[in-house]
């Protein structure tokens, strides 16, 4: 680690994080990364010189232990670690992402409309201009080249690449599977399938398109395209997103082949990150067809693997006023092969999403309780529920009342249960 002071900066090269991802209640960065300090703000950029993210250092910022984050997509989230009693109990984590745009979130509190983490996201412009204007000469050649590459992202330019990335893919990636909370959302995106099974009345986030598997010279075309764009940065990554909405009803051969083509361009082995993870969303009818040697070959895979299936509910009525085109019979089925598979299977968890609100028909949250007690007779700790705040319910009074709500649903099931805050690249 090497630190100079210039002007009012204070730079400091090759700052080490943690190599595994934490449960933590207190700030923690990953992988490797280098900072500026200015009186007001810390900045925190990736290997590429882009910047990642913000902290602010007066007593105007909301929090010393809160912090803003620059996404792949070019959103910011910031990082609260207030707003809930028991944040871990409701999200599975202790911090909670607040969100730029709109989603389901339960939070009141919007820091978007905070002055001084406006003023924090603004403040790069003008720390960018300073840094343009340092004479080169006076710098050590490392900090000098970690100013050059910073000087190559701009605002503009951080923009422009925010767009890159769905010129990549293929597609703008509208929500990432719950699960990968585990790695704070870090994933490369690659998508093997575009649309989805179905078209449900209360999405608003998954295609409208049909299924249909891309072929594998698009993957490799992606994969090729990814290494240039993440570049320097790219051993800060353990972790895949193999999208879009159904990637378990894709070719079981297009999706190892993806996987591992993945895994061995990307150089995950060699990453500062230990534990790869692969993430990916299923269905109940993706989960159905599969046979077992399909997890048998997922399995094999060098990640764990988390699968995130769209259950929605057990009850009749409530997948009708959904407009889901699934019947409460084929949930039952594809929950009981759920177990089945994660009592079967070491490496991979699959965690099922229920929707919460309160209109829904009184079956509902009967029907979820009935399926945990016909298949734990005890806590267990795998297979994750997540329970999704619909988003009419999220915008109304009822914000004030899910938690409590929620809290009286969780202790009547036997495996870990959370809210899911629906978040995007």
């Amino acid at each position: 680690m090497e630190t100079i002071q210039i002007e009012n900066l204070q730079i400091t090269l090759e700052n080490q994080g943690a190599t595994t991802y934490s449960k933590v209640s207190y700030p923690l960065r990953y992988g490797r990364f280098n900072e500026i300090k200015t009186p007001g703000h810390t900045f925190q950029f990736n290997l590429n010189g882009e910047l990642k993210f913000i902290t602010g250092r007066g007593k105007e910022w909301p929090s010393p232990s809160e912090w803003l984050k620059r996404t792949l997509s070019g959103d910011w989230v910031y990082y609260s670690a207030g707003g809930y009693d028991g944040p871990y109990d409701c999200f599975g984590e202790y911090y909670i992402p607040c969100l730029s745009y709109p989603s389901n979130s339960i939070n009141s509190f919007d820091p978007f409309r905070d002055r001084a983490v406006l003023s924090a996201i603004e403040a790069y412009a003008s720390l960018h201009e300073q840094l343009t204007k340092l004479d080169r000469a006076l710098l050590p050649s490392s900090v000098g080249s970690f100013v050059d590459l910073v000087r190559l992202n701009p605002p503009v330019a951080l923009a422009r690449k925010a767009a890159r990335i769905v010129e990549i893919i293929g597609d703008s990636v509208s929500v990432l599977p719950p699960d990968t909370r585990h790695v704070d959302y870090e994933v490369i995106p690659l998508l093997i399938a575009d649309g989805c099974l179905y078209k449900c009345g209360f999405c608003t986030v998954k295609s409208r398109l049909g299924f249909k598997d891309r072929s594998r010279e698009n993957v490799e075309n992606q994969i090729r395209e990814l290494k240039d764009f993440f570049g320097n940065d790219t051993p800060n990554y353990n972790s895949l997103f193999l999208g879009q909405h159904d990637a378990l009803h894709s070719d079981p051969g297009l999706l190892e082949f993806s996987a591992t083509r993945a895994f061995e361009a990307f150089g995950l082995k060699e990453s500062y990150l230990q534990h790869p993870s692969l993430f990916l969303f299923g269905s109940v009818d993706s989960i159905l067809k599969a046979p077992f040697e399909t997890f048998d070959r997922i399995e094999a895979l060098p990640f764990r693997t988390y699968i995130n299936v769209g259950l929605e509910s057990a009850d009749g009525e409530t997948l009708r006023r959904l407009k889901k085109a699934i019947t409460a019979e084929a949930v039952e089925a594809a929950f009981a092969k759920i177990v089945a598979i994660n009592r079967r299977y070491q490496r991979i968890e699959i965690t099922s999403n229920f929707v919460f609100g309160p209109d829904l028909p009184d079956g509902h949250i009967e029907s979820v309780l009935r399926l945990a007690r016909k298949h734990f007779d005890r806590h267990c700790p795998k297979g994750t529920l997540y329970f999704s705040p619909l988003v009419d319910a999220a915008h109304s009074g009822w914000k004030k009342e899910i938690k409590r709500q929620f809290y009286k649903l969780k202790i009547q099931i036997p495996v870990p249960a959370f809210l899911y805050l629906i978040q995007r690249l």
